[in-house]
């Protein structure tokens, strides 16, 4: 009994003392969503990999810190997870999730942004452009969700974008509104004004209380009046009043 239960105990001490001098003999990246987003490539991830300690395939694997190495793609906001581990056959293997980005953000004061379904705002790094709801206009993007924190985060205060988080949400869900709205304004006094696909005018929002309700009423309109008159009618409807349509013609 005494043997076998040596042999298990050091057969593995020993394999594993044993492996970590030998040489590190590859590195296999796995980018979950990457044909979706593509916010990060596998050559992004190996320049942070090699960045300050050069090329890691052949350098014993004893010498290799997984930990540092997901230390430094954690630097990437674009990604939610980011795991990095060794196997016994001395392969580093490189897993990262990609962040599900629900809108853009582009404000006046200039600057390109993403949020994701969780509110978390990342910066619009390459040319790559998911069909998104875009959000223009006075929206801020402060320091605060610039280094991570949420814009649904109840410390940050006063910010329209996490009403507007919540409308596109609820546009996302419904298959009607997410064919029809294009991008959503935010005026000066943070009224908003929804861009349709369809129709030549503008739906005036208003304050973002009630805006479910708002939006049932406005589907009623399309469909049992805008039919009739024409899409291109009016220039402009407003939604902002209780219960009212109120429709400026062109």
């Amino acid at each position: 009994m005494i043997i076998p239960l040596l042999y298990i105990v050091i057969i593995p001490i020993y394999l594993a003392s044993s492996s970590g001098s030998k040489p590190v003999g590859g590195i296999d990246v796995i980018i979950k969503d990457s044909s979706d987003y593509r916010f990060v490539t596998e050559k992004n991830l190996m320049n942070l990999v090699n960045n300050g300690s050069g090329r890691i395939i052949g350098k014993p694997a004893n010498e290799i810190s997984v930990k540092d190495i997901e230390n430094k793609i954690n630097v990437l906001r674009e990604l939610r997870v980011a795991e990095v581990y060794m196997t016994i056959d001395r392969t580093i293997k490189i897993y990262v999730d990609q962040r599900d980005p629900v809108m853009r953000v582009m404000p006046e004061e200039g600057g390109d942004f993403f949020i994701d379904e969780d509110g978390v705002v990342v910066r619009k790094r390459n040319l790559y452009n998911p069909r998104l709801h875009i959000v223009v206009g006075n929206v801020n993007i402060s320091s605060k969700m610039l280094e991570g924190v949420s814009v649904l985060d109840t410390s940050i205060k006063n910010t329209v974008l996490r009403d507007i988080y919540f409308i596109v949400d609820y546009i996302n869900d419904n298959d009607f509104w997410s064919a029809q709205i294009d991008q959503i304004y935010v005026d000066r006094d943070d009224e908003i004004d929804l861009i349709p696909r369809v129709g030549n005018h503008v739906i005036h929002l208003g304050s973002a209380e009630n805006f479910e309700g708002k939006l049932r009423n406005l589907e009623a309109f399309y469909e049992d009046v805008l039919p009739g008159v024409g899409w291109n009618k009016y220039s402009r409807i407003n939604l902002e009043f209780k219960d009212q349509i109120v429709c400026k013609k062109r």
